[in-house]
C-alpha cells in the first residue's frame, strides 16, 4: 500500500461515530501513566532564569510585530523564549494528587510535545554551539551535545549570525496511552499548539520563526539526536523552526550536507528516561508515522512570506500578552448564560484568519488549509445558526461546490469586507454541536464552537503524505490563538478532539475526502471547579 492511501486508510480508521468509537485502550491502566516529563540522565543541566511577567506588550502590540523592538540574543532572552512558550504555567491539586498546566496545552494534559534549542555560544549557558533539550519541569536546558564553532558557522553561512533554532518532536506512546489510534491526530495538534506558542513568545521579543521545511525526518533524527531512544517509546522528531531576532524576512536556506558530515560524529550525552513500566503497541499509529515520514525537499513552499498585518482589522487593547499566555486554561464547563458581542465574536475570527492576523502562523510558510465551520449559540445582534469562516478565499469556490447546495452564503451585519464569513443556515444549532462532539454539553453551552474543516485531497495529493500532519499543526496553532483571545476577552475556551467526523461533514454536506473536519473548540463562560487548589509554577 501506498504511504498515501496508508494515511486516508489511518485517517477514515481512527474516525469516530455515533455506533463505534475509533479504537482506544478501553480503560485507563493507571500503572502504566506515561511520565509527561522526559529527562535525559546524566545530562549536564543549566537552569534557566524565571523571567518576570511585564505589562508590555499588550496582545495587539504583538500582533502588530513591527512595534516591537527585536531584544538581543542572551541567556536572559533564551530563558524568556522558553518561559513564554513550553514552561509550566500552574500547578493543580486535589485531595493529595497534584498535576503541572503548561503554557502549550495537550490533549488530556499528556504532553507528547518535546523541545531542543540548537544555538551558537551564547554568554551564561554555553562557549560552544550546543543541543539541548528543553525541561519545562526544571524550566533548565540539558546539555546534549557540543559542537564545534565551525560547523555552526557552516549551518548559519549566510543567515544572521545571532539567530537559533527549536527543534520539536512527539512521543505517540504519552496519547496513546490514553486515546488509542485517535492519538496521532491529537500530537499533531499539540505540536501546532507548541508551534504556535513558540510564536507568541517570540513576539513578546520582537523575534521571528520561521519553519525550516527542506530536512528529512532521518535528517531531523541526526540533528536532535533522537536515534538512540527507547523502542517502546519512540520519540519522532516534527520540526525545525530558525528564530530570527530582528524584524527582517529571510529565507532559511541550510546546506544538507552538513548533517552527514558533522551531526553523525557527536558524542550525544544523556539517557531518556522510561516513561512507562508497561506499553500497548498501536501498530495503526506506527504505520501513520511511517508514511509521513518526510523526505528531504529542494523547493520551499513559501518561506519568504512577509508579515503584513491589515492593523485596521486588529482592535486596540491594553491587555498584556504574557499575562495571558501564563493565565490560559482550558475550560471543563461552560455556564450557558455568558454572551459576547458580535464586535468581539469577529475579533476571534479576525486573529485566528493567517491573511489577516499572520504573526501566530509565521512559522507556516503553506497556504491556509484550514477553515471553521461556526455554531453560533451566544452573540449579541447576530442570528444563531451555521456560520462558515472562509480562511483561504481561493478556495470558496469549491468549498460552495462541495456544501448543500441551500446553504445562503450571507454575509452578517457589519462584518468587516476582509473577513469571508458567512451565515450558512440560521437556527438553533445548541442540540446538533453537542451530538457531534461526542455528545459533550460543553459544545452548547459557550458562546459559540466550531470545527476546523480542512482541505483535505488535494493538499495530500499535492505535497504527499507528509503533509498530513501539518494540517493538524495548523488547526492546533489556530486554537492557541482561540485561547488567548479568549483570556483577552474574559471569557475560557477548549480544545475539543473528540467529535463524530462523518457526521460533522454531513451538516455541511460534504460527502468525499475534498475536506475533513480535523479538530473542533469552543468559547464561552467558564464554570470554575472550585475543589482544586492552584499553586505557583516554580
Amino acid at each position: 500500500m501506498s504511504d498515501l492511501k496508508n494515511i486516508f486508510q489511518y485517517h477514515n480508521n481512527s474516525k469516530h461515530n455515533y455506533y463505534s468509537f475509533a479504537p482506544g485502550p478501553g480503560y485507563m491502566d493507571w500503572d502504566s501513566q506515561p511520565d509527561p516529563f522526559r529527562k535525559y540522565e546524566g545530562a549536564d543541566t543549566v537552569s534557566l532564569k524565571k523571567i518576570l511577567q511585564t505589562e508590555r506588550p499588550f496582545f495587539s502590540e504583538a500582533l502588530k510585530s513591527s512595534l516591537i523592538e527585536a531584544s538581543r540574543v542572551s541567556f536572559d532572552s533564551i530563558s524568556q523564549l522558553f518561559y513564554d512558550s513550553l514552561a509550566i504555567s500552574a500547578w493543580k491539586s486535589y485531595q493529595g494528587t497534584k498535576w503541572a498546566l503548561r503554557v502549550n496545552p495537550s490533549s488530556g494534559n499528556l504532553h507528547p510535545t518535546e523541545s531542543y534549542l540548537i544555538s551558537g555560544p551564547i554568554e551564561g549557558l554555553s562557549n560552544l554551539p550546543i543541543i539541548s533539550h528543553y525541561s519545562p519541569l526544571s524550566h533548565s536546558l540539558e546539555i546534549r551535545a557540543n559542537f564545534p564553532n565551525e560547523v555552526w558557522a557552516k549551518m548559519v553561512k549566510g543567515l544572521p549570525a545571532d539567530m537559533i533554532f527549536i527543534g520539536l518532536s512527539s512521543i505517540y506512546w504519552r496519547e496513546a496511552w490514553k486515546y488509542g489510534l485517535r492519538a496521532f491526530r491529537y500530537c499533531h495538534h499539540d505540536l501546532g499548539h507548541a508551534m504556535a506558542a513558540i510564536n507568541f513568545s517570540c513576539a513578546c521579543l520582537g523575534w521571528r520563526a520561521n519553519l525550516v521545511d527542506r530536512f528529512s525526518t532521518k535528517d531531523l533524527e541526526c540533528i536532535l539526536g533522537l536515534v538512540h531512544t527507547n523502542e517502546n517509546e519512540v520519540e519522532v522528531p516534527d520540526c525545525l523552526i530558525a528564530i530570527i531576532p530582528n524584524q527582517e524576512s529571510s529565507k532559511i536556506n541550510i546546506n544538507k550536507q552538513f548533517i552527514a558530515d558533522d551531526f553523525l560524529k557527536l558524542i550525544w550525552h544523556g539517557i531518556p528516561n522510561t516513561l512507562s513500566s508497561d506499553h500497548l503497541e498501536w501498530k495503526g499509529i506506527q504505520e501513520a508515522s511511517k508514511s509521513c515520514e518526510k523526505p528531504f525537499t529542494e523547493s520551499h513552499l513559501n518561506l519568504e512570506r512577509e508579515l503584513e498585518v491589515l492593523s485596521d482589522l486588529l482592535d486596540d487593547d491594553t491587555y498584556p500578552l504574557q499575562k495571558a499566555i501564563h493565565q490560559r486554561r482550558s475550560a471543563v464547563s461552560m455556564d450557558r448564560k455568558t454572551r459576547i458581542d458580535r464586535k468581539t465574536f469577529y475579533q476571534f475570527l479576525i486573529k485566528t484568519n493567517q491573511q489577516l492576523n499572520p504573526a501566530p502562523f509565521q512559522s507556516f510558510p503553506w497556504e491556509p488549509q484550514v477553515h471553521l465551520g461556526l455554531f453560533v449559540h451566544r452573540v449579541n445582534d447576530l442570528p444563531t445558526g451555521l456560520y462558515f469562516l472562509v480562511r483561504n478565499k481561493s478556495h470558496l469556490e469549491e468549498l460552495r461546490k462541495n456544501f448543500k447546495k441551500e446553504f445562503l452564503w450571507e454575509k452578517p451585519d457589519f462584518c468587516p469586507a476582509d473577513l469571508d464569513l458567512f451565515l450558512l443556515e440560521q437556527g438553533d444549532y445548541l442540540g446538533a454541536s453537542k451530538s457531534v462532539s461526542c455528545g459533550q454539553d460543553i459544545a452548547g453551552d459557550g458562546c459559540f464552537s466550531l470545527g476546523m474543516i480542512s482541505a483535505f485531497e488535494k493538499p495530500l495529493t499535492q505535497y504527499g503524505s507528509w503533509f498530513y500532519p501539518r494540517l493538524f499543526w495548523e488547526c492546533g496553532a489556530i486554537g492557541q490563538v482561540l485561547y488567548l483571545q479568549a483570556e483577552v476577552s474574559g471569557i475560557r475556551s477548549t480544545g475539543i478532539g473528540c467529535f463524530f467526523d462523518d457526521p460533522v461533514h454531513g451538516i455541511l454536506g460534504i460527502e468525499d475526502m475534498s475536506y475533513q473536519s480535523l479538530y473542533h473548540f469552543t468559547v464561552g463562560g467558564p464554570v470554575e471547579d472550585k475543589r482544586l487548589t492552584t499553586l505557583p509554577p516554580y
